[in-house]
């Protein structure tokens, strides 16, 4: 478990500068979550659901960026060792980071881990609390997919790969367990 918190910055930087995630769009296999981020998450997604049917009688879906980075001692693999939730919220494919007030909120918050900590901002994470059914609803959905291929082309060539986290905190809630998948989307020039 300390490899999720701990690592080597310089053999962190030889991967960063291979970036071979660009010419291998199924390079990453494995997503290794942190405890912390995982509860955090969880808690998160869950002040949606309790927030929402406060409000209007049905949950909302919220939103938040991941800390994290490729693993340097597990080829394909990829660490997330922290979440902060952003002030986000929305309905049924709807989550969307284009206030101003909210791209600023990024801003403080990426310059404010700039100085406090070794590692990126690497994913994004929301919920889709629709409703528990036998299938869960982690998933892209359209808008999801556009909005995860912006982040892949702004970070991916920088060193920094990007992925999504999709959370069910409804079927979590049933299962007694974090119900939560991660993905990446393909190139559109990807065959």
């Amino acid at each position: 478990a300390d490899n999720l918190y701990t690592f080597d910055e310089a053999k962190l930087e030889t991967i960063r500068n291979q970036k071979v995630w660009m010419s291998d769009p199924k390079y990453f296999k494995r997503v290794k979550v942190s405890p912390s981020a995982t509860i955090k998450m969880q808690m998160h997604c869950q002040s949606g659901v309790e927030k929402g049917i406060k409000l209007s009688g049905k949950p909302i879906e919220v939103m938040g960026l991941l800390l994290g980075r490729p693993d340097i001692d597990d080829p394909n693999a990829f660490i997330i060792s922290d979440a902060q939730a952003l002030p986000i919220e929305g309905f049924e494919t709807r989550v969307v980071a284009d206030d101003e007030n909210v791209l600023n909120y990024m801003i403080e918050l990426g310059e404010s881990n700039e100085l406090s900590r070794k590692e990126r901002f690497c994913g994004w994470y929301h919920s889709h609390p629709f409703d528990v059914d036998v299938n869960s609803h982690c998933y892209l959905s359209n808008t999801d997919i556009t909005t995860q291929l912006q982040w892949q082309r702004s970070e991916d060539p920088h060193g920094n790969p990007f992925l999504s986290i999709v959370i069910d905190p409804l079927r979590s809630l049933a299962k007694g367990r974090p119900e939560m998948m991660s993905f990446r989307v393909y190139p559109p020039d990807y065959n």
